[in-house]
């Protein structure tokens, strides 16, 4: 790993470091021996504006993918992207995700006309689906040639939860510290330390209100 980068060189390098390694969790610790990081020979970089920081891990079958006009993706420090997820930008939609942010299995995220900003120490749990756009439904077009829309930015706020499952609309302010619960689809703001949970999701309660009591580590 001494070796490892995004250089063809260093892809080579990567390889060989996994002849040696368990896959999936077990490779997290190949990240920490260079700063450069590990990512996956299996991974798929398509990016001519990637920023990486450091110690970051990309698993195996990964895409990171730049299309049409799109803007930069931005790795922070120690950020983990697990495998089977997808990061795309197009039509001048950028990616920045914070550090010690992970992302689990098979998520997408779809930057198109408006940034989508996760912050630091955000846990994103499997297929979850975040897109700052949508098709547009005017009626004398086919869906496939409708424009696109957007409400606007994507913003995920330090140390949020987010469910296996939840779809995130464009246009969406999810707050610090705020959990959303498995399957929820938030289509409005969600405040700093709440929990949301439904479809559309819906504020269920606030976390300084959880009793000592209902602690999951009681």
């Amino acid at each position: 790993m001494r070796f490892a980068g995004l250089s063809r060189f260093g892809r080579f390098a990567t390889r060989l470091a996994t002849w040696s390694a368990p896959p999936h969790y077990n490779r997290i610790q190949l990240a920490y021996l260079n700063s450069r990081g590990y990512v996956s020979p299996r991974a798929t970089i398509y990016h001519s504006q990637l920023e990486i920081g450091h110690n970051v891990f990309i698993d195996d079958d990964c895409l990171l993918y730049e299309r049409n006009d799109g803007g930069r993706t931005t790795l922070g420090d120690r950020v983990a992207i697990y495998r089977g997820t997808i990061i795309e930008t197009g039509n001048n939609g950028h990616v920045t995700i914070g550090t010690g942010s992970s992302i689990h299995s098979r998520c997408s995220i779809m930057s198109y006309l408006a940034p989508i900003n996760i912050g630091t120490g955000v846990m994103i749990a499997a297929n979850c689906a975040i897109y700052s756009y949508d098709h547009g439904v005017l009626p004398d077009l086919p869906i496939s040639k409708q424009p696109l829309v957007s409400k606007g930015a994507v913003s995920i706020g330090d140390e949020a939860w987010i469910g296996t499952g939840v779809i995130i609309l464009s246009g969406v302010n999810i707050g610090k510290g705020a959990i959303v619960g498995a399957g929820s689809v938030v289509t409005k703001d969600i405040p700093d330390g709440a929990i949301a949970v439904g479809n559309p999701a819906r504020v269920v309660k606030l976390r300084r209100d959880l009793a000592v009591s209902d602690s999951p580590n009681q």
